[in-house]
């Protein structure tokens, strides 16, 4: 089967949609005291227990600097990754739930790490992989076109 998610939650708020908040940039806090790093990160926890307890925040964590990349065919590339020194990597992610798209984006400007260079991309999670709906209809032909 073809990823399909099964979220409980959907089914009991039907007029809720998920978006996942990508925050890029991991290196918000060069220049900052350890006080400043400290008041910030109060900031995200205040801002991610708020988002929770309204109910728009279903899960969130920042992730590691260490990983690997697999790439190629067959999964036959494995690089050392994502590199601390871009200004792309994905720090963490929150995954909300939300009646709308704007919503989500409204969500997004109150990001605290943006005053420190943090890029939030905003994006509505699928229900199921396109492709596995392009075979359920028959419609194959036109998704790999």
């Amino acid at each position: 089967m073809l990823w399909q998610k099964e979220n409980k939650n959907m089914n009991t708020q039907p007029n809720k949609s998920e978006y996942m908040l990508l925050f890029r940039g991991n290196d918000w806090h060069n220049g900052l005291s350890p006080e400043e790093m400290q008041n910030v990160a109060n900031h995200w926890k205040a801002w991610f227990d708020r988002l929770t307890a309204q109910g728009k925040a279903l899960a969130g964590n920042p992730l590691e600097r260490e990983g690997k990349i697999v790439s190629g065919k067959n999964g036959r590339v494995v690089a050392d990754g994502p590199f601390a020194e871009s200004k792309e990597a994905i720090g963490g992610y929150f995954l909300l739930q939300v009646k709308s798209l704007d919503e989500a984006v409204a969500i997004a400007k109150d990001c605290p790490g943006l005053a420190y260079g943090v890029v939030v991309e905003v994006r509505p999670v699928a229900a199921q992989c396109p492709l596995a709906e392009a075979l359920a209809e028959g419609q194959l032909a036109e998704v790999t076109a």
